[in-house]
């Protein structure tokens, strides 16, 4: 496919709203790809060059943009600036600039070139790179031009991820939804939708179960805990269950084999630099590779008692990791299984996944099997959430004992029982929301450049308002929001973004920023667009291990609701 046909594709995808159309538009697309090339435009569509657990970036701000826009079309640095404030998009500047000339290269053309650009590093990078780009540029068509050019600089958000790529898929070879669950269900053990897309097209959805398996190196989407009120209802849901202390840590996959060890979190972010004591490895286990679910927990030296998260995250550093990680010992609260050996564990029952683990783990100080009580008591259930909450741990994550390893949160397989600190009110769990946008601070808080920020759950692909937040942040956390916020401002208004006129901030942000929330309780709201209001809302703590993906759905938010009226 030439990158000319690609770009009419993505003209037509920036001017459509219905998502229902957009995922007609893809199947289509994806229909006129072939095998060795739609992994690629998968990865373009979506502005990237691979699943996100590789980590694949270009490192490109908009300054070396402009400098690459003005090398390809012969103009200065400064004009090309001054024509982005006009226009307030580096894609369309560059397009004004752009001959109105056919382009020969290929989607796979470009795709390397840009790979090629992403990968080069070190001294004299930043100069290679905006003379390849400047290259690239003159070689393509003014809508290649326009759409490439947003790319590199994080700009082409089109309105859709992940999910509807899987749709469409099932679109383009069904001519409806119909395999989508098919595709979804191979999606959370491998994480890629363009490795998904080149499988679909070569060998059809029903054949995925048996060609995807956990594979070292692959993070696995994480299995995942639903919300209920007590004690005699799981028990109800699940019958006989396994009953474990819920930590406030970071939940990690650990991924071993001869190559090493690397470390997912929940959102398939690679953190392994953050854990330089996970390269002896070998010597807690006989497996040749192992594949394993836990909680990484930070320990206090002094006292040997667990610390919480935020305190744990401070390895999460660029530099000095090893002089932290002495500063924050680290231990890691193993609880599941998913391979060993080439052999997957995940349809194996929860019981018998224990007693792999039991028996492929060594006794030693850092990595720990979870202690677990297997039970169908009601009493026994609420005795030791009490006994772990005592403890100082957020209270009992309860399991169905002959459970699959189910990844996401679906079903009645794992549910969690935990209490908040300081929640006064009748709701005592926590919603985790993305943050959408913000207001100008007043007072005081002009010095920080925000005054409060609006935050909303997701329903399907798009965000729906449910709180304002402008209390409970000290200085430090206002000043680091408004850090972190300034680099993901928007002109406008994304397309998943469903705001009341009443609600709009003075400025949007990108749907990046995942953020915990506690609040008193959970109200019935005519503007909120999620029908649903947080009263009294206060920052937990700031989820830089959550993707916008994982953030508390509208569905989880109505079971909350629903649990907080039968209290």
């Amino acid at each position: 496919m030439k990158i000319q046909k690609l770009s009419t594709y993505l003209q037509e995808l920036e001017k459509t709203a219905s998502r229902l159309e957009i995922t007609r538009i893809l199947a289509s697309l994806f229909e006129k790809s072939v095998p060795a090339e739609i992994d690629k435009v998968v990865y373009l569509i979506l502005g990237t060059l691979a699943a996100p657990f590789e980590n694949v970036v270009f490192n490109m701000a908009d300054k070396l943009m402009i400098r690459a826009i003005a090398e390809a079309f012969g103009k200065k640095p400064g004009v090309v600036n001054e024509t982005y404030k006009k226009l307030g998009d580096l894609g369309d500047t560059a397009a004004l600039y752009a001959a109105a000339k056919p382009s020969n290269l290929t989607v796979s053309q470009v795709f390397e070139r840009l790979r090629k650009l992403a990968e080069d590093e070190g001294e004299g990078s930043q100069e290679r790179k905006v003379f390849k780009m400047a290259e690239l540029l003159k070689e393509m068509d003014r809508e290649s031009v326009r759409y490439t050019v947003r790319i590199p600089v994080g700009k082409l958000r089109l309105g859709f991820s992940d999910k509807t790529i899987i749709d469409a898929l099932s679109w383009m070879e069904t001519g409806s939804k119909s395999a989508s669950e098919n595709i979804e269900a191979a999606y959370q053990v491998l994480p890629d939708v363009g490795a998904l897309a080149v499988q679909v097209k070569r060998h059809g959805s029903s054949a995925l179960a048996e060609k995807v398996s956990p594979t070292i190196g692959v993070p696995v989407v994480p299995m995942l805990p639903q919300r209920l009120g007590s004690p005699k209802k799981m028990v109800k849901k699940m019958g006989t269950v396994s009953v474990e202390p819920k930590y406030d840590g970071l939940r990690t996959l650990i991924h071993y084999d001869k190559n090493g060890v690397k470390v997912f979190t929940r959102n398939l972010n690679d953190v392994s630099e953050m854990f330089p004591e996970l390269g002896s490895m070998g010597k807690y286990t006989d497996a040749k590779e192992i594949m394993l679910d836990a909680e990484a927990v930070g320990i206090d030296p002094k006292t040997k008692r667990a610390v919480d998260f935020q305190k744990t995250m401070q390895r999460r550093r660029k530099h000095g990791i090893v002089e932290t990680s002495k500063q924050i010992p680290i231990r890691f609260q193993v609880f599941d299984i998913l391979m060993a050996d080439g052999k997957s564990f995940m349809r194996e029952p929860y019981t018998k996944r224990r007693e792999i683990l039991s028996k492929l783990i060594k006794k030693n100080k850092l990595l720990i099997v979870d202690e677990h009580t297997i039970t169908d008591d009601p009493g026994e259930i609420q005795k030791l959430h009490k006994a772990f909450v005592d403890q100082g741990l957020e209270g009992v994550i309860v399991k169905r004992a002959d459970s699959e390893y189910v990844p996401g949160r679906t079903g009645w397989r794992w549910v969690k029982m935990k209490e908040v600190e300081g929640a006064e009110g009748k709701l005592a769990d926590t919603v985790d929301v993305l943050i959408m946008g913000y207001t100008q601070g007043k007072g005081k808080r002009a010095g920080f450049g925000i005054g409060q920020f609006l935050a909303g759950v997701k329903r399907e692909e798009r965000f729906l308002t449910v709180t304002k937040v402008g209390t409970g942040l000290s200085d430090e956390e206002f000043k680091r929001l408004n850090k972190t916020l300034q680099l993901i401002k928007v002109d406008k208004k994304p397309k998943t973004y469903n705001v009341h006129k009443d609600l709009e901030p003075d400025y949007w942000v990108s749907p990046e920023v995942v953020v915990e929330l506690a609040a008193d309780e959970i109200t019935k709201s005519p503007k909120h667009t999620a029908g649903l209001a947080l009263r009294f809302p206060r920052l937990v703590r700031f989820r830089d291990d959550k993707s916008p993906s994982q953030a508390t759905t509208l569905k989880e938010l109505k079971r909350i609701f629903d649990l907080q009226k039968n209290n």
